[in-house]
């Protein structure tokens, strides 16, 4: 059947045998993807005024190609791989029908990749894009954009899962979509190190039940030491819910006891990215680069300004946790985020959730400065 989204038309597989869920056997599409792939399309009109040199794009995974197709629409040269025949079939057909023309190769990406290099590569696959991540940051020249769809492992739910795919602890925590992205990006940032390669995240989002970020690469091992130099660990209370961070590649201190509250039911996680997981003022030019014939404009533009407003801290809060630990009731973000700023400490909401804020500052400073009274 024939789809439209971001101003083109591309023919996916019939909803009716499973291909949209990924329980059929045709050619697979995700139509609850629009927002990372409307994203994505800003993310490539912002990069060329970043990085004009950029012009070549792979789209790791085609499936129907709509990734690739999108991506010629905004005037890259690309490439589409993928291991299924009859997905490179509807790629090819995809790009020819919208006038492109980009390449589809039916071969792994793996191979592609070490057969030569791209200035963009973008990794989509279903569950962990671990087993990508080598040739990826071996042979692509700016960015590497990564989609991981197995939040479970990521997160710490189903931990030993996490702990072979990304050689890292998760833990289950009250943030745990922060968690899932941290560790995916420690993971990353390791794996492009040995390439004596930096990767740098200029933007990351979590949405529904996946993890997308878009790193750019710097080839000097200076750097890379740089970004090994901001990985670390995180040490969590799960009764009274404070945390602590330290960096390194093992913890120095493992806590028995948590030094707030003095329970023995603390975790520690890592190592993950404890640094930055997007530049805010490109999250802005992103935002900028929206426009408003695609799908999910609206949301993206929400999103894109929440992560833009965003404070680095390597956690996040959820008021209505907090709130019920105090024994209150929450109020609304607004009137509890003006009120740490009126106390005079950092704040800003996060995107993870619409009840998620950061804030550098320990629970009990929080609640004396923020929570409401009771009733």
């Amino acid at each position: 059947m024939r789809i439209a989204e971001g101003g083109l038309e591309i023919t996916v597989a019939d909803a009716r045998d499973g291909a949209q869920d990924g329980s059929g056997d045709s050619v697979f599409f995700n139509p609850t993807q629009e927002l990372n792939r409307d994203i994505t399309v800003a993310v490539l009109r912002a990069y060329r005024d970043r990085e004009p040199r950029a012009e070549t794009y792979l789209d790791a995974m085609a499936a129907s190609g709509i990734r690739g197709v999108r991506a010629a629409n905004e005037g890259y040269s690309v490439t589409c791989a993928d291991i299924d025949v009859d997905a490179i079939d509807l790629a090819k057909e995809n790009l020819a029908g919208n006038g492109f023309d980009g390449e589809a190769i039916h071969r792994d990406v793996n191979a592609v990749l070490h057969d030569g290099y791209y200035d963009i590569v973008d990794i989509d696959p279903f569950g962990t894009p671990m087993p990508f991540a080598d040739a990826a940051f071996a042979n692509t020249r700016d960015l590497v954009c990564v989609t991981a769809t197995d939040t479970a492992p990521l997160c710490g739910a189903h931990q030993k899962s996490g702990i072979r795919k990304y050689s890292s602890l998760p833990q289950n925590t009250d943030y745990h979509p922060e968690m899932g992205l941290r560790i995916l990006l420690g993971a990353l940032i390791r794996t492009a190190a040995r390439y004596d390669t930096a990767a740098t995240p200029i933007l990351s989002h979590v949405s529904r039940h996946y993890v997308r970020t878009y790193l750019e690469l710097d080839n000097r091992a200076t750097r890379a030491d740089r970004a090994i130099e901001q990985l670390g660990f995180i040490h969590h209370c799960e009764d009274c819910l404070e945390r602590d961070h330290e960096y390194g590649l093992f913890p120095q201190s493992v806590p028995e006891h948590c030094p707030h509250c003095d329970s023995n039911r603390t975790l520690t996680a890592g190592p993950l990215w404890l640094g930055p997981t997007a530049e805010a003022a490109f999250a802005g030019v992103v935002r900028s680069h929206l426009s408003e014939e695609m799908g999910t404009y609206k949301r993206a533009h929400r999103l894109l300004e929440t992560i833009e407003g965003e404070i680095n801290t390597p956690t996040h809060y959820d008021q209505h946790k907090l709130c019920e630990l105090w024994g209150v009731p929450a109020n609304s973000m607004d009137e509890f985020i003006s009120a740490l700023h009126d106390a005079g400490y950092d704040a800003s909401n996060a995107h993870y959730s619409g009840t998620a804020f950061k804030c550098p500052e320990t629970i009990k400073t929080i609640e004396a400065a923020a929570a409401p009274e009771k009733d």
